[in-house]
């Protein structure tokens, strides 16, 4: 992918070396919290980008987020604003997202090879475990980086997914990035307009402020247009989806989660994660901690104080 709205996920110079990382200069994010932008290989040979919001405290657990399916890490600038002052935050832009690469033939856009793009990641930076902060398909390959290597995740937050996902939200979402098009809104405000006529009803208490900040982390700017940042191969793979489909059953990547703390984390408004589902999973996973996001749907926008405050509780109970 290409410049985001900042420009600062462009700003370094490319990995000389397979087994390396690149780090860019020192910027602040949207919301002026310090980070480094950085870039590596996959094993295929993909440059993958993220930020590095470090060092923070080596004694802790650092915190590795992961974006939904065709999000960003810049979904994870108010996680960063509030723990990167004192924990080490790392974001990744999965394959084809964000200042990630796309695929040249669109492969590779699955769950298993972003999980061992993933690890390759951590390898890269220097992390033998962190703590796993996923999204939608970010919590989907935190679960299977857990069965691949298990000692690689000291503790798992899964945002608005978990061991089954309800069919009727995810072809909402095939449907309403059908809508989005190629070339994106004409203008920024065209933008904000879209992305609440797209996800509106999954978010119905948010201002004119916040609009515009989620627009902000879902469009990238090209030459002032508002174009997605993400490459449109990554959806197809809920182009096969029907009405009639069970729920997609997640419980053996979930199982890999046992034995590690795990906290759930639903909008209320999810069409994605049901509240069955979720009672499940804590049934399965003794411990569990689990937070209901107010009139939010899929997926939680992980800015509000309740909700950085249960993960912030989480996280300072950790084993570090």
């Amino acid at each position: 992918m290409t410049d985001s709205p900042t420009g600062l996920d462009r700003a370094m110079t490319e990995p000389s070396l397979p087994e390396g990382v690149a780090y860019g200069p020192r910027r602040t994010d949207a919301l002026g919290t310090a980070c480094r932008p950085f870039r590596y290989f996959s094993a295929d040979g993909l440059v993958l980008a993220g930020r590095d919001h470090g060092p923070g405290d080596p004694a802790l657990t650092p915190l590795l987020c992961l974006p939904g399916l065709t999000r960003n890490g810049r979904d994870f600038e108010p996680v960063a604003a509030r723990f990167a002052a004192t924990r080490r935050v790392v974001s990744l832009d999965l394959r084809g997202r964000g200042a990630s690469e796309a695929s040249p033939d669109g492969s590779g856009y699955d769950p298993m090879t972003e999980a061992a793009d993933v690890i390759a990641g951590l390898d890269r930076l220097g992390i033998d475990r962190a703590a796993f902060l996923g999204t939608s398909r970010g919590g989907i390959v935190t679960m299977v980086v857990s069965v691949l290597r298990p000692e690689r995740v000291a503790a798992a937050i899964l945002n608005d997914i978990g061991a089954s996902i309800e069919i009727d939200g995810l072809i909402r979402i095939r449907n309403y990035l059908a809508g989005a098009g190629s070339n994106g809104p004409a203008d920024w405000p065209a933008a904000v307009q879209a992305t609440k006529a797209a996800v509106g009803l999954a978010f119905p208490d948010l201002d004119a402020a916040a609009w515009e900040r989620f627009a902000r982390r879902i469009w990238r700017d090209r030459g002032g247009r508002p174009v997605i940042d993400y490459d449109p191969a990554v959806a197809r793979s809920l182009d096969a989806l029907t009405p009639d489909m069970p729920p997609i059953d997640l419980g053996g990547p979930f199982a890999g989660l046992a034995g590690k703390p795990v906290m759930t984390i639903r909008g209320e408004l999810s069409n994605i994660l049901s509240a069955a589902t979720v009672t499940d999973m804590a049934a399965r996973h003794p411990g569990m901690v689990t937070v209901t996001v107010p009139r939010q749907g899929h997926a939680p926008l992980l800015e509000d104080a309740p909700t950085l405050d249960a993960i912030a509780a989480f996280l300072d109970g950790l084993p570090d």
